[in-house]
């Protein structure tokens, strides 16, 4: 049965999207088999994999409202080792759309538990905001939430403004919603402030902070354009060598063992 993370951050510009693509891309490279779910109107994951989104005629915003299910859509891509549900304009209207359809915060959940078994993990990116969109997406993570925060000072404010969100859903559906982890993004090593701020997420999240930091690297801007996860652009870059780090240390806090010779 896959393990759901839901990627999420009401601040935009903190990587969010950047790591559900290069987190999947490895957690694929190391053996497997992942599903990332594009949940964001901007489609920007679908993008990235070099789709289209305006070619999309099925996808997130389809399976969502209940007009077509989910498993003939997901596109899987063989060199890249990652499958996506694609993202498209449409899913911006799903917002209202959703208001009047029953169990509305569950559509998500219900949508993929058909293909619940062909996966080991599936990876959901949420939109920067608080929406229905948002919240299908966090009620959809049986299995936690991805926290990525960039090492900047104005993420701090808007680390805040998230855990009180997430204290809101679990509150109001009833459910556990843990932290899986925070991940740090965009580190400048040369600075006083990004070290400040690696302090301060660790007295927010004093236990949850993975081991490993991404730094900024001009390749996880390039990678996009192409159409490629770091994985198969610039595997020897340092965010890809960090974002392979990062899936190893999923897999082992997992339990999950990586083939050998990969390590």
């Amino acid at each position: 049965m896959a393990k759901i993370y839901t990627l999420v951050n009401q601040k935009g510009g903190v990587g969010k999207t950047t790591s559900a693509i290069n987190l999947g891309a490895y957690l694929g490279y190391y053996g497997q088999k992942v599903l990332l779910i594009d949940l964001d109107p901007q489609s920007n994951a679908t993008s990235s994999l070099g789709i289209d989104k305006n070619t999309v005629r099925t996808g997130t915003y389809e399976v969502l409202l209940g007009s077509a299910p989910i498993s003939p859509h997901i596109l899987h891509n063989p060199r890249l080792k990652i499958s996506l549900l694609p993202s498209s304009p449409a899913l911006a209207g799903a917002e209202v759309e959703l208001a009047d359809l029953d169990h509305q915060e569950k559509r998500l959940s219900t949508a993929i538990e058909p293909v619940l078994s062909r996966y080991d993990y599936i990876l959901i990116d949420c939109p920067p905001s608080l929406s229905m969109l948002t919240i299908n997406g966090l009620v959809a993570a049986k299995d936690g939430v991805l926290i990525p925060v960039q090492c900047e000072y104005l993420a701090l404010e808007g680390l805040g403004m998230l855990t009180q969100t997430l204290d809101r859903v679990r509150s109001s559906f009833s459910m556990n919603l843990p932290v899986r982890g925070v991940l740090l993004t965009m580190f400048d090593g040369r600075t006083r402030l990004a070290l400040d701020v690696v302090t301060e997420v660790k007295k927010y999240f004093p236990d949850q902070v993975f081991q490993t930091v991404i730094p900024r690297s001009i390749r996880v801007a390039e990678a996009p354009s192409y159409g490629q996860p770091l994985s198969t652009y610039a595997p020897e870059s340092s965010a890809a060598k960090a974002y392979a780090n990062l899936a190893r240390e999923v897999l082992g806090q997992d339990g999950i063992m990586i083939p050998e010779g990969m390590e």
